[in-house]
């Protein structure tokens, strides 16, 4: 008689699949909450009040001359978003938000919020469908002649830029020194101050509008290199540079403008280069994929609502910017810098 064999039942069953649920999409729909508690929290001094040793909402209010009831709101959402902590009554200072937000940090980045929430700013996100109709953005954009934009962002973002400027200038100088250095688009100047700081010989001669050198020319001389800094005033594109250089930064600018664009600037840095010179490219570079990673890929829609036809570019367009530009050959650096990399061309 035949025996039927009967399938082995599975020991262990896949768990089901999770319900979709609109969390996702409530939480993008209510994300400038955040926003606005931070923004909130740093005018009223509320991380700088707990560092001080106020911890209670009570003691918080009183510090911040605000009523308890919103005090006790505001950090309660804080806390539930990880900026604070809390045991009981008592808040406290999540690590990031002690080193950055705590505004007798040396590390103190509030000031920051000044540029990247600015009025500009918030209206290009605004009309974020019409930039994605057009392709750019749907207003003025932030490349206007001496747009009052950049003096906001000189001396809001200085603070912010002290460590990577540092990076860039202990990154470059692994590839010899440098006597003679143009920083274009110099904004607070930080990057050609750093290099200035690590080449004691050096000689740095910064570009960018005049009222936005007024902001470098403050922090060059606050950092002792006041007597080797120079001055360019006028667009990056029409001003004569001089030539003669070891080096030439070009911090956080090729991503305001299109690929012809760029690829022309190149072509007139690589003309004021003496031969083995070098430019120092320092980007928002995501990889080839577009979507990786995240701080660097995301970039470029904040691109698309401030300018006309800029982007975060891969280091495969930036390498071909260059090499365009007259380049013999392009290098990015392995370390990153803060969320920027570092990209060398070489003439």
């Amino acid at each position: 008689m035949a025996t039927t064999v009967q399938p082995q039942q599975p020991t262990h069953l896949a768990p089901p699949a999770p319900q979709p649920t609109p969390e996702r999409f409530i939480n993008a729909m209510n994300a400038y909450h955040q926003t606005e508690a931070l923004k909130a929290a740093v005018e009223l001094e509320v991380f700088t009040a707990i560092a001080e040793g106020n911890t209670t909402a009570a003691a918080i209010a009183q510090r911040c001359q605000s009523a308890e009831r919103g005090v006790r709101t505001l950090c309660d959402f804080l806390t539930i978003h990880g900026f604070l902590t809390k045991e009981g009554t008592q808040y406290g200072l999540a690590a990031d938000a002690a080193l950055f937000l705590n505004r007798h940090s040396p590390a103190y980045l509030g000031g920051a919020m000044e540029f990247l929430l600015n009025a500009q700013t918030r209206a290009g996100f605004s009309q974020l469908a019409e930039a994605v109709r057009r392709g750019g953005a749907a207003g003025e954009g932030s490349t206007v002649a001496e747009n009052p934009e950049w003096v906001t962002f000189a001396r809001a973002m200085m603070p912010l830029m002290r460590m990577p400027s540092q990076m860039m200038a202990a990154e470059l100088r692994k590839g010899g020194e440098a006597h003679k250095v143009l920083d274009i688009a110099a904004g607070h100047g930080m990057y050609g101050i750093g290099v200035a700081k690590e080449n004691p010989d050096a000689q740095v001669y910064a570009a960018d509008w005049k009222n936005v050198l007024e902001v470098a020319t403050a922090n060059a001389q606050a950092m002792g290199v006041g007597e080797r800094y120079h001055l360019i005033p006028g667009s990056a594109f029409e001003t004569d540079f001089g030539s003669g250089y070891d080096l030439v930064l070009l911090p956080n600018f090729l991503h305001h403008f299109d690929v012809p664009t760029c690829t022309s600037l190149m072509k007139k840095v690589h003309g004021v280069l003496k031969p083995g010179g070098r430019a120092a490219i320092l980007e928002f570079i995501p990889n080839a994929d577009r979507v990786t990673p995240p701080t660097a890929a995301a970039f470029s829609m904040i691109m698309l609502t401030k300018t006309p036809s800029g982007d975060a570019y891969t280091f495969a367009e930036i390498e071909s910017m260059a090499r365009s530009g007259g380049f013999a050959r392009v290098e990015l650096s392995p370390r990153e810098i803060g969320f920027s990399r570092l990209a060398i061309a070489y003439v």
